[in-house]
């Protein structure tokens, strides 16, 4: 640990900078201060803004002569001589004639960001091409997540990145890790699309500011903030299946401070049973949820910002056959039900001051409280969780917009697990308590160097940490980016991640399904490697503007938990698998814009994701091998209406193994291929929009999914086999009003 720090003191120490700081304040000719205007040294790129008062402080230039351009919209350009360190005060003139200046642009409702790290950004625009009523529905557009189902009867979804289980990306919501252990099941569901600003998605080794868990990639959601959120947003939306979503957004100014408040209310669909299995195809989902977030000042300027949020989430998912009533039949066996009901306050904050361009601090800590009642047959599983997350951090800006972050973080968590079945005439063991306590602290360095022109940036970074169980794991990462030209970039990314598993929380299936859980032995944390990388040529004409993109990234685990459900139909062995665990995944990409008003993407996605037993290379299941994209916009130049669709083919996936199960409850052990095609329709009256949709408009599904669904409380009964759609065609019309 001593050892660490004094690494960190080295790194930090020689890039402390003592320069004599210079202040002063821009009014106009009456006083008034002028808030962003832009104060920079004449020859040097050093320069800066004024904060709301009008004031800026700058860095005084080790040459002569010392001479400040003052610049702002509307006023005269000025020039100041500086002879010595007094406070300035300048009064800028106005222009006196200003000409009308119209600017038209678009902008981009997806793009590949110029971060060094490879990342997608799918922005606010993008998430109105399709209903995406929750975070789990916003990646309808797009190749490299994947959401997938693991419960059918209530529901539960992940997200996907090269294949792998979701537990392997780390979700971030406005950068704090609000989604994991308990909240990992329900989590990405209770975030409505209408709060989501913009998603950055990043693949394989990413930064180790946020922490040590990303192994596949990382998902950040930002949510929209006060200061630049429409003034009041109400959204209605009702599907063909009777589901109800209600959206309000109301922000507001009040002196410094700026505040949005939004409610999210879902309320649930009819019962609906399609093909004819005695269950519902879609659970009854009713949830309420209220957020409140205040702002003050801004990260990019100097002096302090402050940002602090508070949520509420209550949430309740009843699924099973169709005559299942909760009250009445909850445990009793007389129908077969499951119900999940949530209750999860949580709060976040971030302050941060920016001393000057150059140096800043930041202190992000977040809380979360989770109470979760479940009930799946005659299976009860109750659980408790807080869990707590603190990160402070200090950044020095250098040579070449080179920039080092350095800090320490802290992670806690307490789980609490309680099991016990109504009736266990099925014999399983694994009922009881579990309790877990994690306290994770740590210290990490990152670097970011840039050089030969920009073209160059290299992130080098570590972080260690400390568990309370399982001791010290060092985590590094180093990515590479290179400009070959304006338009064609090369990145390389390399990196160790690790993780702790939560097997109840995170694999709900286990405790849905009939199967008894073994488990063999203790066990470890998680580790892998990932090495990745992307080759991005954007291309640019006077109508047409886009990029072809090639990604490839190998995930190698030297310790991996995956359920073992092939050794014996009524058992899910876990274990530690030390062997060889490799995902390889490809994606190959083209966007383009045409004209202004149409918009194409194509993707096609290979995945090769497998473990090597005895018996040779064993594919792990429901992961297609093949997989295909696209989508298409068209938006005229008066922007009154457009319609978007969108194509997903998927080839061939493996199934588990269900060869020792009596004919009846057997299953092929591949999907068939399929392809699910969906549109929306949207016009504009006003401040009105109305949409209108379709999603899996041929109506593909995979008929009768459950295994075991003729005798639900029997031993072969398993809700963990959706390979496909199995809800069909789902018709949804929805409207928004705005008030910008």
């Amino acid at each position: 640990m001593k050892q660490l720090l004094v690494v960190l003191l080295i790194l930090t120490v020689p890039f402390i900078s003592f320069a004599q700081p210079i202040k002063g304040k821009i009014t106009n000719d009456t006083g008034a201060p002028l808030q962003g205007a832009t104060v920079a040294w004449i020859n040097s790129k050093k320069g800066t803004v004024t904060n709301e008062m009008g004031e800026f402080l700058i860095d005084l230039p080790k040459k002569s002569p010392h001479s400040l351009l003052i610049s702002y919209v509307g006023y005269k350009t000025d020039t100041i001589q500086v002879t010595d360190t007094s406070f300035l005060e300048i009064a800028l003139r106005a222009v006196s004639a200003l000409h009308n200046v119209t600017v038209e642009g678009r902008k981009r409702a997806s793009y590949i960001s110029a971060n060094p790290i490879k990342t997608e950004v799918i922005t606010s625009l993008e998430l109105k091409k399709a209903a995406c009523c929750d975070l789990s529905g916003c990646f309808e557009t797009q190749a490299s997540v994947q959401p997938q189902t693991t419960n059918i009867i209530t529901n539960s979804k992940e997200l996907r990145i090269l294949g792998l289980s979701g537990i392997y990306n780390q979700v971030l919501i406005d950068g704090f890790p609000q989604i994991q252990g308990l909240t990992y099941t329900y989590g990405i569901s209770s975030i409505p699309g209408t709060l989501v600003d913009n998603i950055w998605v990043a693949k394989g080794a990413n930064s180790v500011l946020q922490g040590f868990e990303s192994i596949s990639g990382q998902i950040n959601v930002l949510t929209k903030e006060p200061d630049k959120a429409d003034k009041l947003l109400l959204n209605a939306y009702i599907n063909s299946f009777g589901e109800k979503h209600l959206n309000a957004n109301y922000s507001f100014r009040k002196g410094k401070w700026s505040s949005l408040t939004a409610l999210h209310i879902v309320q649930p669909a009819g019962r609906v049973d399609r093909d004819d299995d005695r269950f519902l195809d879609l659970p009854l989902l009713t949830r309420y949820a209220i957020a409140n977030r205040w702002k003050k000042g801004d990260e990019a300027k100097w002096g302090w910002s402050t940002q602090f949020n508070v949520r509420y989430l209550s949430e309740k998912r009843i699924g099973g056959q169709t005559g299942f009533n909760y009250d009445r039949d909850k445990g009793t066996g007389n129908a077969y039900g499951q119900a999940v009901s949530i209750n999860q306050p949580e709060a976040w904050f971030k302050t941060a001051f920016r001393m000057n361009d150059e140096h800043r601090f930041a202190l992000y800590v977040s809380g979360s409280h989770q109470d979760q009642q479940s009930y799946f047959g005659v299976t009860a599983y109750k659980a408790k969780q807080a869990a707590g997350y603190a990160n402070l951090q200090y950044e020095f800006g250098y040579k070449n917009n080179s920039v080092l972050k350095t800090g320490i973080s802290y992670r806690h968590l307490n789980l609490s697990e309680k099991i016990l079945f109504s009736n266990n005439s099925l014999n399983r063991t694994y009922a009881g308590i579990y309790n877990k306590v994690e306290n994770i602290p740590g210290v990490f360095a990152e670097n970011i160097i840039n050089s030969a022109n920009d073209k160059l940036t290299w992130i080098a970074g570590i972080r260690a940490d400390h568990h309370n169980r399982f001791g010290w794991e060092v985590t590094p990462r180093t990515l590479l980016k290179y400009a070959a030209t304006p338009n064609l970039t090369f990145r390389g990314s390399i990196g160790t991640g690790w993780r702790t598993a939560n097997i109840f929380s995170e694999n709900v299936g286990l405790l849905v399904s009939s199967r008894d859980i073994i488990f063999a032995e203790a066990l470890q944390p998680e580790k892998a490697l990932n090495v990745g990388f992307n080759a991005t040529q954007k291309f640019k004409s006077k109508n047409v503007e886009g990029y072809v993109s090639l990604d490839f990234y190998r995930t190698s685990f030297q310790n991996q938990i995956f359920p073992e459900y092939d050794a014996d139909p009524t058992k899910a062995i876990i274990k530690n698998f030390t062997g060889k665990s490799v995902s390889n995944g490809f994606q190959a990409e083209v966007s383009g814009t045409f004209y202004n008003r149409f918009a194409a993407k194509a993707g096609y996605v290979y995945l090769d994701v497998y473990q090597m037993k005895d018996e040779g290379k064993d594919i792990l299941p429901f992961n297609p091998n093949h997989r295909l994209h696209t989508s298409a916009s068209f938006m005229p130049l008066n922007r009154k209406w457009h319609i978007d669709a969108n194509a997903h083919w998927y080839g061939i996936q493996k199934l588990p193994d269900t060869k020792n199960n009596p004919v009846l409850y057997q299953r092929p052990g591949e999907s068939n291929p399929y392809t699910v095609v969906s549109t929306q329709f949207t016009y504009n009256i006003k401040r009105f929009e109305v949409y209108a949709g379709v999603e899996n408009i041929f109506n593909f599904r995979q008929n009768k999914p459950l295994i075991g669904w003729q005798d639900p409380f029997g031993k072969y009964f398993d809700t963990q086999f959706a390979w496909g759609p199995t809800r069909g065609r789902e018709a949804y019309l929805g409207i928004r009003y705005t008030v910008k």
